[in-house]
C-alpha cells in the first residue's frame, strides 16, 4: 500500500523535477530569482486557459448566493490557508456578512500559523469539519488541493455531493481525483515547481489567482461594486476611511472634502453617500 501511494505521488505533475531550475543552487542570487520569476510568469497563462471553467463556477456561486446560500472553501496546508485568506477578505472588501464566505483548513485555526499536514489524510475529518459549519444543499463548496488527491478535501466534497450542493475543485494536476469528483473542475497546469513538490510556489499562486476570480467575480455579478469601485468597503480604519472618501468623490463627481461630509452624513455608508450626492445634483440641475 505504501509503495502504491509513493508511486502515485511520484507521478504527479506537481512533484516532478523542473529542468529549468536543475542548477538553481549554483546560480548567483539575481539569476536564481530570474529563474523563479520566469516560472511564475507561466502561472497567469495556466489560469487563463481555465477561464471558461472559472466562469461556470462564478455563475454557479452567484446562483447559490441569490438563493440564500453561502460559499465555502476547504483545503489543507497552503491550499487551506489560501482559502481562509480569501474568505476572510470578502466581508471588509464587499460589505457582506462574515459567514457568507467561509474558509476551512485541515487542522483548524492552529494550522493557519504552523504546519499540521498530518490532518489532511483523513477524509472523514473533512466531512465532519464541513458539517460542523452547518453546510447545506443550498451552499457551494470549493475544494482546493494542488495535488488533487488530498483525502481531507475529497471527504468534504463527497459529503457536499451527498447533500446535492454545488461542488468546485481547484487542482494543478491533470485528471486528478478532485477534478473527477466535482461538478466544476478548475485545473491550471502550472507545471513542475522550481523546488520540486513545493506547491506553495506556482501552484499556490495559481490557486490564489483563481480564488480571487471566484469571489471577486461573484460579488461583481451580485452588484457589490459600482463600475470598478469598491462601494461596499467598510471604513473601519484610517486607510479604509480615506479609500471610502476617494470612492465617493470619484463615483459622485465631488471634491474629497465634500465626499467626507457626505460619508459623515451617511454614517460611513459609501453607497448611501453616493446616492445622497447624486440626489443633490438632480435637485440642483432639475
Amino acid at each position: 500500500m505504501a509503495k502504491q501511494f509513493f508511486s502515485m505521488l511520484e507521478n504527479l505533475l506537481t512533484e516532478q523535477p523542473n529542468p529549468a531550475s536543475a542548477s538553481i543552487g549554483a546560480l548567483t542570487t539575481e539569476d536564481m530569482l530570474r529563474v523563479i520569476n520566469a516560472e511564475d510568469r507561466k502561472v497567469a497563462d495556466a489560469v487563463a486557459s481555465e477561464i471558461p471553467a472559472i466562469g461556470r463556477a462564478v455563475d454557479a456561486i452567484v446562483t447559490c448566493f441569490r438563493q440564500g446560500g453561502r460559499l465555502f472553501y476547504i483545503g489543507a496546508g497552503t491550499s487551506g490557508r489560501l482559502g481562509v485568506l480569501d474568505a476572510s477578505e470578502c466581508a471588509p472588501t464587499f460589505g457582506v456578512p462574515a459567514g457568507m464566505v467561509q474558509g476551512i483548513v485541515a487542522g483548524g485555526e492552529p494550522a493557519l500559523t504552523r504546519a499540521t499536514e498530518a490532518s489532511e489524510d483523513d477524509p472523514a475529518s473533512g466531512a465532519r469539519d464541513l458539517s460542523a459549519r452547518g453546510f447545506a444543499a443550498s451552499d457551494a463548496l470549493v475544494g482546493v488541493a494542488a495535488s488533487g488527491r488530498t483525502p481531507y478535501v475529497l471527504g468534504a466534497i463527497a459529503e457536499a455531493r451527498r447533500l446535492g450542493a454545488i461542488t468546485v475543485g481547484i487542482s494543478c494536476t491533470p485528471d486528478s481525483e478532485l477534478a473527477r469528483a466535482v461538478a466544476i473542475p478548475i485545473t491550471p497546469l502550472v507545471g513542475p515547481e522550481v523546488i520540486a513538490g513545493s506547491t506553495r510556489l506556482k501552484a499556490g499562486t495559481a490557486q490564489k489567482l483563481v480564488l480571487n476570480m471566484l469571489s471577486t467575480g461573484a460579488f461583481i455579478r451580485m452588484g457589490y461594486v459600482y463600475g470598478n469601485l469598491m462601494v461596499n468597503v467598510q471604513p473601519t480604519n484610517v486607510k479604509l476611511a480615506n479609500r471610502a472618501r476617494r470612492i465617493v468623490a470619484k463615483a459622485a463627481g465631488v471634491s474629497g472634502a465634500r465626499a467626507g461630509e457626505l460619508l459623515e452624513a451617511a454614517g460611513g455608508n459609501v453607497r448611501a453617500a453616493i446616492l445622497m450626492a447624486r440626489a443633490k445634483n438632480r435637485d440642483v440641475h432639475g
